[in-house]
């Protein structure tokens, strides 16, 4: 529902830090065409890590952080904990509600949906987070981060694949695959692939651990205990021993995004927590805020722009136009008319993106002067 913005501090960087992740996401989730994508706008083809395969864990890393500064005074009031579960149930289901229903769009055919998704994962991620970081301390939460991280390498690595035989991190015949092809049966996984999901049941033991990598960090920084510096120190610290540590893991276990695999964990991880360190120290510490409100702008109605620039897409391309004789989609002939002509088509292609990410801008800051929120 709508609301307006609560007369409070905030986090700035934190809202600069999600609005960048964000922004980022809409980029690479809508260049002008396809087939000409710049190789750091691409995932990687399976093993590795682009800069594009480090958005969806900064969100969720993001996500951890965001939960400390949410639920904190509802963690120390006992008597509460039950109304605190019922608002984050109530939250995670409009998230899974929200996700069934941008993968239902435009055609609505229960048949086939898919059910994982980024939004219903973003869901279960964050009911199973909050309600941890509800019920125990740090100690108890680091325990059961790397508890995850362990547990699922283990899972991955030793246990045969039913139908298979032995076990393997290949994309259709390792474990999280034939689990989600058992569950959800075929129908319902990612439509390019039918046989797996890169955001698929198993793998979203892992996408909590980074979630509460980020509870961690955010623990660290709300602590009054400690100086700015000292909250910058350690911010570094954790980011470089976790982007080693990645580094390191990823010769026994790939770094890999579809896979969530446990060194793609400690590697996005670190590295969200070394590049939330610095916003941390040029924005709230330093007061460097020039450039900051486009993406606090982006970053404080997150998930409204994720949703309604995904509908907005899939809307442009039901609607056809005839351009030169042929028929096209609405989104083709403004590609065809305003770009193609003027850019080379990697060129093209990024400024389509560009554009479109500039457009959605518009709006949001249209909603920002209104002191406007969306909340899931």
């Amino acid at each position: 529902m709508a609301t307006h913005i609560k007369e409070k501090k905030r986090l700035l960087s934190l809202d600069f830090f999600r609005g960048f992740t964000v922004v980022a996401m809409i980029l690479v989730n809508n260049p002008g065409d396809w087939g000409h994508i710049y190789a750091p706008l691409e995932h990687a083809e399976w093993n590795g890590c682009t800069p594009t395969d480090l958005i969806f864990p900064f969100f969720l890393f993001i996500v951890g952080v965001s939960i400390v500064y949410a639920l904190s005074g509802e963690k120390e009031d006992l008597a509460h904990h039950s109304k605190v579960f019922l608002s984050v149930i109530k939250r995670a289901a409009i998230l899974f509600a929200l996700g069934l229903l941008l993968s239902l769009f435009p055609y609505f055919n229960f048949s086939v949906v898919r059910i994982p998704g980024v939004l219903t994962r973003i869901a279960v991620v964050y009911l199973i987070t909050a309600i941890l970081f509800i019920k125990f301390d740090e100690k108890i939460l680091f325990k059961i981060f790397i508890g995850l991280l362990l547990i699922y390498w283990l899972m991955m690595t030793l246990i045969p694949v039913p139908g298979v035989g032995f076990p393997n991190l290949e994309p259709e015949t390792n474990l999280g695959a034939w689990l989600d092809r058992t569950v959800f049966t075929e129908a319902h996984l990612w439509v390019s692939s039918k046989t797996w999901d890169p955001e698929g049941l198993l793998s979203t033991l892992p996408a909590v651990g980074t979630a509460l990598f980020g509870v961690l960090i955010g623990l660290t920084l709300k602590s009054k205990q400690r100086s700015d510096e000292n909250k910058v120190a350690w911010l570094f610290t954790y980011g470089i021993i976790a982007t080693l540590g990645g580094l390191v893991f990823d010769l026994i276990f790939p770094i890999n995004k579809s896979l969530w695999t446990s060194s793609y964990v400690l590697y996005s991880g670190g590295l969200a927590s070394m590049g939330l360190a610095l916003c941390y120290w040029l924005i709230d510490v330093q007061g460097f805020t020039l450039l900051t409100k486009p993406f606090v702008i982006y970053g404080i109605n997150a998930i409204t722009v994720f949703f309604a620039s995904g509908i907005i897409a899939r809307s442009m391309n039901l609607i056809h136009v005839s351009l030169n004789g042929e028929t096209v989609t609405l989104k083709g002939w403004f590609y065809e008319q305003f770009f193609t002509p003027y850019f080379s088509p990697y060129n093209a292609s990024l400024a389509g993106a560009i554009t479109f990410v500039l457009i959605w801008y518009v709006i949001l800051w249209m909603m920002y002067q209104k002191n406007i929120i969306i909340k899931a």
